[in-house]
């Protein structure tokens, strides 16, 4: 008797679902819905993959499967401009799910904070603010001074304090390893008004760049990111 082929559970669905070329080819892409959500989940929300097998009930082989076919269709859509449509697939849309937590979960979020903004360099924050979030609301928040710790105790302040998301402009390698071995989801490159940046990563549309660096060595000679806008010219 023949398996049950087992439905991808998807949780949001893409706004855009249309990309075309320049160069006005007639070959045509098609990535599926339950392949969009793996690059959703893994790429842009950060979650790794058996995280993200779990979000759509499915094996952490079949995760695999689909994000390695999904980046495959990116890379052609890139690399030889073909057009890209996203539809179908085997999948059902998930009602009242929060986008980046489990269902009736807990979460803490830590933003650099100064004077309402983003702060853009993590290991000169002086402040974070700390959201506490249930069901995807926030109940309630908090400006915790970090009683001028540097990058590498950074860490370790936000991991005993209960956080599990951090949102910032700025940041080294160091800190990344340093966050990611405390289990800390990192959201780099934000900037702006500190609560909106919040509500758009709860809405799922938080506007960051994964790859944003800071590149400031020596900041005893004078080198203030609080100065150059880290997270500008000065950060990739």
């Amino acid at each position: 008797m023949p398996g049950i082929n087992k439905k991808r559970r998807v949780c949001k669905m893409p706004e855009i679902r249309s990309f075309k070329s320049e160069k006005g080819s007639s070959a045509h892409i098609i990535m599926s819905i339950d392949e969009y959500e793996t690059i959703r989940l893994i790429d842009y929300m950060g979650f790794n993959q058996a995280e993200c097998a779990e979000k759509m009930h499915v094996s952490r082989a079949t995760v695999q499967a689909i994000y390695r076919e999904a980046r495959k269709k990116i890379a052609r859509f890139i690399v030889e401009g073909i057009n890209m449509t996203i539809e179908g697939g085997d999948f059902e849309l998930a009602e009242n799910e929060i986008t980046n937590k489990k269902e009736n979960d807990k979460m803490k979020i830590a933003v650099t904070y100064d004077n309402g903004q983003v702060f853009q360099h993590f290991g000169h924050t002086e402040k974070f603010k700390v959201y506490d979030v249930e069901d995807g609301k926030i109940v309630k928040t908090e400006i915790v001074d970090t009683n001028g710790q540097g990058h590498g105790a950074l860490a370790g302040f936000l991991f005993n304090g209960g956080i599990d998301t951090l949102i910032c402009g700025g940041i080294g390698g160091g800190a990344r390893n340093a966050l990611a071995e405390a289990g800390i989801k990192l959201f780099p490159g934000a900037r702006g008004d500190a609560d909106e940046q919040v509500k758009s990563f709860l809405a799922g549309n938080l506007n960051y760049d994964p790859d944003t660096m800071c590149n400031h060595h020596s900041h005893e000679e004078g080198h203030s990111c609080g100065n150059h806008g880290c997270g500008s010219h000065s950060c990739h």
